[in-house]
């Protein structure tokens, strides 16, 4: 897997890679790679799911930040630009694989926004029971943030640090735009 997330770039997918390629950069024969995986869609899979746990992690750092006091969307934002940065590129994968990915990847991808969607759904609701503000189908909101964010993050990954600062700040806007309609519609 590491071998594989060496030889992408931002224009490359993981699909794009050769079995024989990913062996020579990891230094095996390649056949050993058929010990880890049936093929290069299998690899992919697994660097997705990879992310998937990088975005479980996201989500427990944003929830200490909150406890610590900081602003939530704030938090969010920021945790979640920052991981573009990792060292373990898997954030940068998924959003890539978002985009230009083969249909299984783009569907592997999707299961792992649907599982980020469901845990930020539930904080919404948990938030607006806390504050006694209810929030207009906490679903859509939460997809609708979930689905901003990642554009956004995706396009982030591409600019200098002070765009991105703008964009962050930008996005961190748009998401208290989403949550503000979502609490004001419950009021139509």
């Amino acid at each position: 897997m590491d071998a594989a997330v060496r030889l992408l770039d931002s224009q490359r997918s993981v699909s794009s890679l050769s079995l024989r390629e990913i062996a020579r950069e990891a230094g095996i024969a390649p056949n050993s790679f058929y010990r880890h995986f049936r093929d290069v869609d299998d690899l992919a899979v697994a660097l997705i799911d990879q992310a998937g746990r990088s975005l479980r992690g996201i989500i427990r750092e944003a929830r200490s930040r909150l406890d610590s006091g900081e602003g939530g969307v704030r938090a969010s934002v920021e945790v979640f630009m920052e991981q573009l940065d990792s060292e373990e590129q898997t954030l940068q994968i998924l959003l890539r694989e978002m985009s230009i990915g083969s249909p299984a990847f783009r569907k592997a991808v999707d299961r792992e926004l649907q599982y980020f969607e469901d845990e930020l759904r539930d904080e919404l609701v948990r938030r607006a029971e806390e504050n006694k503000a209810p929030i207009y189908k906490p679903h859509l909101a939460a997809k609708a943030i979930t689905r901003l964010v990642f554009t956004l993050g995706a396009s982030a990954m591409e600019l200098s640090a002070e765009d991105r600062e703008t964009l962050t700040d930008d996005t961190i806007d748009m998401v208290r735009m989403i949550l503000t309609g979502a609490t004001a519609m419950t009021e139509m």
